[in-house]
């Protein structure tokens, strides 16, 4: 089954992958369906309910400032 997350709207979506990109879909796809997030990531919800995941900042040290 594929890794399932749902947004503060009520919305599920599922992980999928294409090659290296990481993206999340309403259905799950015949194809490209992940059954768990990849290590060093995670979920985060952008202000409109999408969701993206995020590398996981090491302890102790601060995100560069773009």
């Amino acid at each position: 089954m594929a890794f399932s997350h749902t947004n503060s709207k009520g919305v599920t979506y599922y992980l999928h992958s294409n090659g290296k990109m990481f993206y999340f879909s309403k259905e799950v796809k015949p194809t490209g369906a992940l059954d768990a997030l990849p290590a060093g990531y995670n979920v985060v919800e952008m202000k409109t309910g999408m969701l993206v995941l995020k590398k996981v900042q090491p302890a102790g040290t601060e995100p560069k400032a773009s």
